[in-house]
C-alpha cells in the first residue's frame, strides 16, 4: 500500500493547525501572541471547536493514508511533531505564530481539497 503524499501533508498540517487553534484558545498563549491583556473572549469556543475538528481531520487522513493499523501510529507521530512545533513557535516566534497557524490551516484545506479531487 503506497502512502499518498497529499494525505501525509494533510495529517501534519491539520495537526499543527489544530494545536495552534487550541493554544490560541488559552489566555496565556493568546497574550503571548497578541500582546498583554488580549484574551480569546468570544472566540474561545470557536477556536476549541476548530482545533478539535482539525485534529479529527488529521486522524481521518492518517487512517485513509496508511490503513487502520499503521494509521494510528502515523497520527500519533504527527501529533508529537505538531505539538513540538507548536511549543517551539510559541517560545521562539510568538508574534508570527498566528500567521503560521493560518498558513497551516490553508495548507490543510488545500491538501484536503486536492486529495478529495484526486481520489
Amino acid at each position: 500500500m503506497a502512502i499518498d503524499s497529499l494525505l501525509l501533508g494533510l495529517v501534519f498540517a491539520a495537526s499543527l493547525a489544530g494545536f495552534c487553534a487550541l493554544s490560541l484558545a488559552m489566555d496565556r498563549h493568546s497574550e503571548d501572541v497578541f500582546g498583554r491583556g488580549s484574551t480569546p473572549g468570544a472566540w474561545r469556543r470557536w477556536l476549541q471547536l476548530g482545533g478539535a475538528v482539525l485534529l479529527c481531520l488529521s486522524l481521518g487522513a492518517s487512517l485513509q493514508a496508511a490503513g487502520s493499523s499503521i494509521g494510528w501510529v502515523l497520527w500519533l507521530g504527527a501529533l508529537t511533531a505538531a505539538a513540538l512545533s507548536t511549543v517551539a513557535l510559541l517560545s521562539y516566534a510568538p508574534r508570527r505564530f498566528h500567521w503560521i497557524a493560518f498558513a497551516a490551516t490553508g495548507v490543510a484545506l488545500c491538501s484536503l481539497l486536492l486529495a478529495s479531487i484526486t481520489s
